[in-house]
């Protein structure tokens, strides 16, 4: 039956890694829109009607993610579109937005500097992760040197950039800094610079799934049995999962939100998540799901607030909305920088699972204005 336009339903397009190399990460956030989207539904819906789910696969492939947001936006005709986990595939998507001049909302951590005023970004930033987490780090410990190996693309380069400021403030200095193509498996002649450079810290960007190999080198070279501190700020217990215990053991990362975060909404959350995904793709912070989630809360209460889709109002009301509840805590968006306030936590990897070693408050984004650089 054709639905008139008051009950037709409200259109949200999530693009992600379904399939993939990150699909261990993809599910989740697939998982968790479902989750999302079937609690406002049973609660009303939205402004009395029923919200859809337009799902899409990215499968890790760029081009492939591209071709969905154009679908989603110009044959669909979503009212908002989320997604996407690397850099580039934000980047691959932001083309069909510009040109659909469509409202997107990125949920992953990531290098920052996404300044368009359609998109939004709901995960943590540079200033969230490394300005928050180093000087912690190096306190803690009296390390002073720094070995940067690294994926051979935006968000590691300008991460690493961030922690050159970082860590000459509180000095100490970078006596590394390597690239590698995404694939990359030999790690040998990287580890061994390692250990000559008498780097204190290694801190990795190597993403999947080149990071396998590379940490399995860099346990075998005893780097952290020696008294090495490894840091890696994406990781979450997806990651973990992957690895043995031994391996990982010891890791630092930095997100906004990890399991054994203790408050009440956050254990509710993720108890209604296992119940309904037992066995599949854990719900995590760096994955982008905890970002996913507070994508579409945000933009519920954004539409809430105007009382209608007319996406230029949802816009201006996105700019300031808040959440009071969500992983990890409330978040909210700093107005003029569509980044979020947010709970950042330092978590410990120990025993196959993280621990949080410091909750470090709220954090702001510190990211640029909309129309500046």
């Amino acid at each position: 039956m054709q639905l008139n336009s008051t009950t037709s339903p409200i259109k949200i397009g999530v693009i992600t890694d379904i399939t993939g190399p990150l699909s261990l990460l993809g599910v989740a956030n697939a998982n968790i829109a479902k989750l999302a989207i079937d609690e406002m539904n049973a609660y009303g819906g939205l402004l009395g009607r029923p919200l859809y789910l337009y799902l899409e696969d990215s499968p890790t492939t760029d081009r492939v993610a591209e071709a969905k947001a154009r679908k989603l936006i110009q044959e669909d005709r979503v009212d908002a579109l989320l997604g996407g986990i690397y850099s580039s595939t934000r980047q691959a998507i932001k083309g069909p937005v510009i040109e659909g001049k469509k409202l997107y909302i990125y949920p992953e951590q990531y290098e920052g500097q996404e300044c368009h005023p359609l998109i939004f970004c709901t995960g943590p930033v540079p200033a969230q992760q490394v300005e928050s987490m180093i000087p912690w780090l190096m306190e803690k410990t009296g390390a002073k040197k720094f070995y940067c190996p690294s994926a051979d693309y935006i968000w590691s380069r300008i991460l690493n950039k961030k922690l050159r400021e970082v860590v000459a403030a509180h000095g100490g200095s970078i006596v590394g800094e390597e690239y590698f193509p995404m694939d990359h498996t030999d790690y040998a002649a990287t580890v061994q610079k390692i250990a000559s450079s008498r780097a204190e810290v290694v801190f990795n960007t190597i993403v999947p799934p080149a990071v396998t190999p590379f940490l399995e080198q860099l346990h075998k070279s005893g780097f952290t049995k020696g008294g090495g501190q490894l840091v890696c700020t994406y990781f979450e217990e997806n990651m973990l999962s992957l690895f043995p215990p031994e391996q990982v053991d010891g890791k630092y990362s930095c997100l906004d939100y990890y399991q054994s975060v203790n408050d009440p909404f956050s254990r509710d959350l993720l108890s209604r998540y296992d119940t309904l995904y037992p066995g599949s793709s854990k719900f995590t912070g760096g994955s982008a799901a905890t970002g996913l989630y507070r994508g579409l809360k945000l933009w519920e209460a954004a539409v809430k607030e105007d009382g209608s889709l007319d996406q230029d109002a949802v816009i201006r009301a996105l700019d300031h909305a808040k959440i009071a509840q969500g992983p990890g805590g409330p978040a909210e968006m700093v107005p003029g920088q569509h980044h979020l306030r947010l709970n950042m936590y330092i978590g410990h990897a120990n025993n196959g699972k993280f621990e949080v070693a410091k909750d470090l408050g709220v954090i702001d984004p510190k990211e640029c204005m909309q129309g500046t650089r």
